[in-house]
């Protein structure tokens, strides 16, 4: 880790306030009663109710859906034994996941002690407090003995995400990967390196699930296991074969499947021959696997390959099993996580690659072909239909095999987590990954600005974007030193210097005078607009075909800039305006709001152009746009001009989108409550809260967006500009660098879809 990035991740970790979890009630407390009724004396009502029957706890308190992250810091990550508090970073982080992707609570607890008997004990007396345990970080072999005991002694699920986390997902990619091959599980040979907990774990699941012990051959640091090896624990010994090999590539000869979970270049190309037709080549040591991608496809151009990081196709990643797993067992109110319960998860993660992609999920991609075969053999984690897939099968698997004490109504379950993901889902996944690797070319006027250079940094590592940044080198020369940032110029990103750079810029000039003599532009001042103003080089740029978006804007007056944009960037053919979008990340999910800075007063046309607009810039995100049309009166209440304008933009939309979910007009209470929108109108178009707030005017809009942000805290995304006929947004004065970099990834994204349309 570089000295910036641990800086910007102790920052992240200690701003706005310490950690990355808090505790909030679920229920209100604004008087006495209240009061009386979470504390003495109704609390008494619950207490007596779970103690005459200890199932109740799951009605009346958090249990049902409390999950503990536990270690003592015996093997965090790739740091080894740093100690039970050192741990806790890590285990906060994978209490985020749990709620981000699952909706579970999670209390991380970190237990002091290196003695297995003692943490037992620790740990087994929690049970009343928790629905389940994720075990994390411990060593092994005490990890085994630790597991295998607390299954034992609590009747709640038990389980040790290093170990049956990775081998979930890698049998469902091991799966589809012999599917592939047009071969099944009792065909295959497999070679592993590693022979740890998560080693072990994995081929246990894939026997389990068909393959013969007899084709399992197990090495780790000291070689092949054998059956005269001394000292072996009874999971490694039942793979211990009678053979005089002794190394790694004694044993690759005619291997399917090569499974590694042990250390960086193990496994070296001059042995990849020796593996079978079209291998499996897993190589999940991280952060740098047994042999690099890039490497194994030059050996074997046949293997399909795997490895443990996000910037190679096939990722292994534990957050595809473990939230949908605890999700399917505490909904179920299982009393462990059974085999049964694990290959339902597999086959459930490896189904859903086999399946077409999902509307929401080939647009958040931008076009990415993600269709199962060699580089798509398991879901990417941000596939909106993980919870509704696994969190299922895990259910009837606990139900069919007797460890289900609450039954459920699948069908019905399913949908409810259907709608439930776009609450937990984080905005802006969808359309990183889709921007992730393209390398669009995107212009940026403010070029010297501090917050536009960290950007382009985080943007250059991520693969997004091939920047061309309107700056004086001067200046930059001075300011990327100051800011610790380590692209270099001309190398890493493309420089227009308005002090040096006349060849690049006298092109756009003239391009510039053919476009701004007739728009009110005094002929002596197109040069000077041209190396004076970033805002139109950078749109220059953009309307001349250099780049494939622009970012402009950032230090001076939103509509300032805007009126330069407007004048060189022609509007989309047949829009009527540019219309802006606004999102906020909201605890409850996203919302987006228009018209948040263009038109003050839209008419009913623009209303429901901006709409439509909107409904497919919100597809972009992943999610099923549901908007409601805003006003002060509810479903016909009132007959003013702006009610009665909103409700004839609602009739336009309709008649040009007729099966979009669109309703209004109404109170922002009933757009976000459907349970005040049922009892006021009993025909809704759409169900839940609305997540597009369509406003009668600007002002209305923007002060919404003003006062959410600034009351909750939520990060805006945006404004992003809709109804130009090229990507180009103009950041507001108040950016932030993370603000620059989303509209950079949502620029990089809307180039990206562009380009597939044609």
């Amino acid at each position: 880790m570089d000295d910036i990035l641990r800086n910007a991740a102790l920052d992240y970790h200690r701003h706005p306030r310490p950690g990355k979890l808090r505790i909030e009630p679920t229920k209100r407390m604004v008087n006495q009663r209240d009061l009386a009724l979470a504390y003495s004396p109704g609390v008494a009502a619950p207490c007596r109710e779970i103690a005459a029957d200890p199932d109740k706890a799951l009605d009346y308190t958090a249990r049902g859906n409390l999950v503990a992250v536990i270690s003592n810091g015996t093997a965090v990550l790739g740091l080894g034994a740093i100690g039970a508090l050192a741990s806790k970073p890590v285990m906060e982080g994978k209490a985020v996941l749990f709620k981000k992707f699952a909706d579970i609570d999670v209390f991380d607890i970190e237990v002091d002690t290196t003695d297995p008997e003692k943490f037992i004990e620790a740990v087994a007396l929690l049970e009343p407090t928790f629905g389940g345990i994720n075990l994390e970080d411990i060593k092994a072999p005490e990890c085994f003995a630790i597991e295998a005991a607390l299954r034992e002694r609590m009747n709640i699920p038990v389980f040790h995400d290093d170990q049956h986390g990775t081998a979930i997902v890698v049998a469902a990619a091991v799966r589809n990967a012999l599917v592939l091959q047009n071969k099944t599980l009792a065909e295959a040979k497999l070679v592993t390196s590693g022979a740890g907990a998560a080693a072990l774990a994995c081929v246990d699941l894939l026997v389990s699930m068909g393959l013969p012990v007899e084709n399992v051959t197990l090495t780790d640091k000291d070689g092949v296991i054998h059956s005269g090896r001394e000292g072996m624990l009874p999971n490694m010994a039942r793979y211990a074969r009678t053979t005089n090999a002794r190394a790694l590539p004694d044993v690759l000869p005619g291997a399917n499947v090569f499974l590694g979970l042990s250390a960086p270049g193990v496994l070296k190309a001059e042995w990849l021959p020796l593996l079978a037709d079209n291998p499996l080549i897993f190589a999940l040591a991280n952060p740098e696997p047994e042999i690099l991608p890039d490497v194994a496809r030059q050996a074997r151009p046949d293997a399909i390959i795997a490895t443990g990081r996000s910037d190679y196709p096939n990722q292994v990643n534990n957050v595809l099993c473990f939230p949908y797993i605890f999700r399917g067992a505490l909904d179920a109110g299982a009393t462990a996580i059974n085999e049964a319960m694990k290959v339902a998860a597999a086959e459930a993660i490896a189904s859903l690659a086999r399946l077409p992609a999902h509307e929401s999920v080939a647009q958040a991609y931008g076009g990415r072909k993600l269709v199962f075969g060699p580089e798509y053999i398991i879901p990417t984690p941000f596939d909106p239909r993980l919870i509704a897939e696994i969190a299922p099968a895990v259910a009837k698997a606990a139900m069919d095999s007797g460890v289900a004490r609450r039954p459920l109504d699948l069908d019905a379950y399913r949908r409810s987590l259907a709608q439930q993901n776009t609450r937990s889902a984080q905005l802006m996944m969808p359309v990183f990954e889709a921007a992730r690797g393209t390398r669009t070319r995107i212009a940026y006027g403010e070029g010297e600005d501090k917050r536009v250079l960290r950007a382009v940094q985080d943007a250059l590592d991520d693969g997004i974007v091939r920047p061309v940044i309107v700056a004086r080198r001067r200046i930059l020369k001075q300011r990327l030193p100051e800011l610790g940032l380590r692209f270099q110029l001309d190398r890493d990103v493309e420089v227009i210097d308005p002090e040096t750079d006349h060849e690049a810029i006298a092109p756009l000039v003239e391009a510039y005078r053919a476009v701004a003599s007739r728009k009110g532009v005094p002929s002596p001042e197109i040069m000077r607009h041209v190396y004076r103003r970033p805002t139109v080089t950078a749109a220059m740029l953009l309307r001349t075909g250099q780049v494939e978006a622009a970012l402009v804007g950032g230090n001076s007056e939103y509509w300032g800039q805007m009126e330069y944009v407007l004048r060189i960037i022609d509007r989309a053919p047949g829009a009527q305006r540019v219309y802006a979008l606004s999102g906020l990340i909201l605890d409850a999910g996203a919302l987006f709001i228009t018209d948040t800075h263009m038109v003050p007063e839209p008419t009913p046309e623009q209303i429901a152009e901006m709409t439509l607009l909107a409904c497919n810039e919100i597809r972009h995100f992943g999610l099923e746009p549901r908007p409601a049309l805003m006003s002060h009166s509810n479903f016909g209440s009132s007959h003013s001009p702006s009610a009665r304008k909103m409700r004839t933009a609602l009739a336009l939309i309709r008649e040009k989108a007729p099966v979009l979910a669109v309703d209004g007009e109404m109170h922002a209470d009933a757009a976000l409550s459907q349970p005040l929108r049922d009892r006021l109108i009993p025909d809704s178009r759409f169900t839940g809260p609305a997540n597009l707030l369509v406003m009668p005017n600007l002002d209305a809009a923007n002060i919404t967006l003003t006062a959410l942000s600034g009351s909750s805290s939520s990060p805006v995304v945006g404004p992003m500009l809709m109804g130009l006929s090229q990507p180009i947004h103009v950041l507001p004065p108040g950016v932030t660098s993370r603000s620059i970099l989303n509209l950079t990834t949502i620029a990089a994204a809307e180039a990206q879809y562009r380009q597939a349309k044609g």
